[in-house]
């Protein structure tokens, strides 16, 4: 089948979240005089981003307490007398100016000329337009969707809804959605019923009980299965 839609996720798959977060955190502690706080406190702060994030996905917390909520604990634990509401503001001012593009994403999203690029991301929205603005990919989207303006979140079916409603798509079985995360992207796209694709350059082990329709490697492969001739699926 020719997928005449794809649905992109942004972090990890289409930008490098992990440097743009890196950088931010950086530039945001320092701000604060805490110049080596990267190195004391980011593999923390991960941990417990990590956890807020999942509850985001299963809907127990809402992004704006999920942004001041993630700070606030990490101060907290390290009992550091910093405003967690404050800082989240700094940081994503500063995250919103960072925009690192993932191998492959500019020839990916050049190359896809006969099909209908769209972004769908869980995040805070002016963070994630400002970040497409700032990259050669600003051009690349006819919609940019973005959880925080939808009222939900991958994997919940409410985002979906209102980027079809958007984008104005009636038939399933022409979109595909491509992202790195199986909780996220492709749960999400389970749900909706349409095709997933799951970005895995890392070849991690998929543990969990549902299957991607594809698995790539690369970004590039992608191009082997949006076209005339299909890729397997796995």
């Amino acid at each position: 089948m020719n997928y005449e839609t794809i649905l992109f996720d942004i972090d990890d798959t289409l930008f490098d979240f992990g440097k743009s977060e890196e950088s931010a955190f950086q530039k945001a502690f320092l701000k604060f005089g805490l110049p080596a706080g990267v190195e004391d406190y980011r593999p923390r702060y991960k941990e417990i981003s990590k956890v807020l994030w999942g509850e985001l996905e299963q809907g127990l917390i809402g992004l704006s307490e999920l942004g001041k909520e993630r700070f606030n604990r990490l101060f907290i634990e390290y009992n550091l007398e910093i405003d967690g509401e404050l800082f989240n503001r700094i940081y994503l001012e500063y995250l919103g100016q960072e925009s690192h593009l993932m191998s492959g994403a500019q020839e990916v999203c050049s190359s896809l000329t006969e099909c209908r690029l769209a972004v769908i991301t869980n995040g805070f929205g002016d963070v994630q337009r400002s970040r497409i603005a700032g990259s050669p990919l600003r051009s690349a989207f006819e919609a940019i969707i973005v959880s925080e303006e939808a009222g939900c979140q991958k994997p919940n079916k409410g985002i979906f809804d209102y980027a079809f409603s958007k984008l104005n798509i009636t038939d399933k079985g022409k979109v595909l959605i491509v992202g790195d995360s199986l909780t996220s992207d492709i749960q999400g796209g389970i749900n909706y019923g349409i095709d997933t694709c799951w970005f895995n350059p890392h070849y991690k082990e998929n543990t969990m009980a549902m299957r991607p329709t594809y698995e790539i490697h690369e970004l590039t492969d992608l191009l082997k299965i949006v076209g005339p001739k299909q890729a397997i699926p796995v």
